[in-house]
């Protein structure tokens, strides 16, 4: 026993070798603050990432539409069906590490020619056989299984974060195209009223026309007005149909009927105050960031098991049971049998196979590197755009907003000048076509913002809960 015992220590050593390089994680490069300065933070508020999406995104109908989404988009469908395929596969990979126990039982019934009998005469016979047995179980002394089961654990646990990623996606994306049908909607209704008016105008316009008040060309330049109002809606519907086909795509299902009513764009509700934290928190928050980085141990993992590749390989192959020539013998104490087969495999010549796999798995944890670098600069760059937007749209809207009031005021002085005789219908028209315009532009800016926002919520990782989770948040 103590003779055995050196062995079986050396065995138990060599089991836990590993030949994977030990991971780090690679420097952000990025930063440590953003080019912009966001909003200094209330005390005690709650990261973007905690918030939860219910929360943020007011409205009740958009509520009730991002969650249609979440329920039958199939895209998302797909990212989680992909997440149960990666956990089969690491199900396989995780069984290589234990052998693997059969039961057999085998009946074999033969003649032996006269040519061939050793007693000279040709006779039949049987043979009954059960066993158990172990067939070609590596002992994984390089840590070669092991470094499979992680890289498919890894890549399982990458699945996983695409599966979250394409959930904060959906929540977006669905948030962002609900908002540009609602913009497009007032929209509309602005293009409407704009036809009446205009249409209107050229009413009282081609009165006076017949009566002699007004030349030719004001008559002709209000009906030109008239049809470009009504090519606007025609053009404007047109995109609204189009947008609303592509929401139920995205959705995944015809919008029901019983959905709340719409907000209009400046009361949607979507939560204003999303603090931005350090470009150091995207790298816990962002599932796209972790995913990456498990795909780099992943990498890493492989890298391990191409190097064991260079070492001898040990398999057991053992069988224990029962065999006789007779079925009622066959579970005597005499008929017992057993064999045991130990094989070891050494590489001496492959053509190359094994250094150009080596090489493969360290040029992919190279790409990965990269590809997990790339994917930290894609996260900071979509949160200090997002910031970085946020002041300049606000400045954008408080000037047309005082734009739009002033075009509207100008708009009523000339209509009661135009009445009254003291100016030409061309001043009417032009002072509605500002603003038309700058109506227009009001409700783009707004559909900006609120898209801003919903952009900005998701690059800081948000949109994984449904609703905020009381208590202190989870880093």
């Amino acid at each position: 026993m103590r003779d055995l015992l050196p062995p079986a220590l050396l065995a138990a050593l060599l089991s836990a070798c590993s030949l994977a390089p030990k991971y780090q994680r690679p420097a952000a490069p990025v930063p440590d603050s953003w080019p912009v300065a966001p909003a200094a933070a209330a005390e005690g508020s709650v990261a973007a990432a905690d918030q939860g999406w219910r929360d943020v995104l007011g409205d009740p109908r958009l509520q009730a539409v991002v969650a249609l989404a979440l329920s039958n988009n199939r895209d998302l469908r797909v990212a989680s069906l992909n997440v149960e395929l990666a956990r089969a596969r690491y199900g396989i990979a995780r069984s290589a590490q234990f052998p693997e126990l059969d039961a057999s039982g085998n009946y074999l019934r033969a003649r032996t020619p006269l040519d061939q009998s050793v007693v000279r005469v040709p006779y039949t016979s049987s043979m009954w056989t059960v066993g158990v047995g172990v067939t070609a179980w590596e002992l994984d002394l390089w840590g070669r299984v092991r470094s499979l089961k992680e890289a498919a654990l890894q890549s399982w646990f990458s699945t996983v974060e695409a599966q979250r990623a394409a959930h904060l996606s959906l929540v977006a994306e669905t948030a962002s195209l609900y908002l540009a049908t609602r913009a497009l909607d007032e929209e509309v209704d602005l293009t409407r009223r704009t036809l009446s008016l205009v249409q209107s105008s050229y009413d009282l316009t081609r009165r006076r026309y017949e009566v002699g008040q007004v030349s030719e060309l004001d008559l002709r330049t209000a009906e030109v007005q008239v049809e470009t109002a009504r090519v606007n809606l025609a053009a404007l519907s047109q995109q609204r149909a189009l947008l609303g086909d592509a929401l139920v795509l995205l959705v995944g299902a015809p919008l029901p009927d019983d959905l709340p009513p719409p907000a209009p764009l400046d009361a949607s509700g979507i939560v204003a105050d999303l603090p931005a934290g350090l470009p150091s928190d995207l790298l816990r928050r962002r599932p796209d960031l972790l995913g990456a980085e498990h795909s780099l141990m992943a990498a890493s993992a492989n890298i391990g098991a191409a190097r064991a590749a260079f070492f001898p390989t040990i398999s057991l192959t053992a069988q224990g049971g029962f065999s006789s020539v007779e079925i009622d013998h066959l579970f005597d104490q005499s008929s017992g049998m057993w064999m045991f087969s130990p094989r070891i495999t050494l590489p001496i010549f492959d053509g190359g196979r094994n250094s150009a796999n080596l090489k493969v798995t360290e040029v992919s944890r190279d790409l990965a590197v990269a590809q997990y670098e790339k994917s930290i600069q894609v996260a900071f760059r979509e949160v200090a755009d997002a910031l970085q937007s946020r002041g300049e749209i606000e400045t954008q809207i408080d000037g047309l907003s005082r734009r739009s009031a002033a075009a509207e005021r100008r708009y009523q002085l000339a209509q009661l000048r135009f009445e009254k005789g003291v100016d030409s219908s061309l001043v009417v028209l032009s002072a509605q076509q500002d603003l038309y315009a700058a109506q227009q532009l009001l409700v783009q800016a707004r559909l900006a913002r609120l898209q801003n926002l919903v952009g900005l919520y998701r690059a800081l990782g948000g949109g994984w809960l449904e609703r905020t989770a009381q208590g202190e948040p989870k880093g």
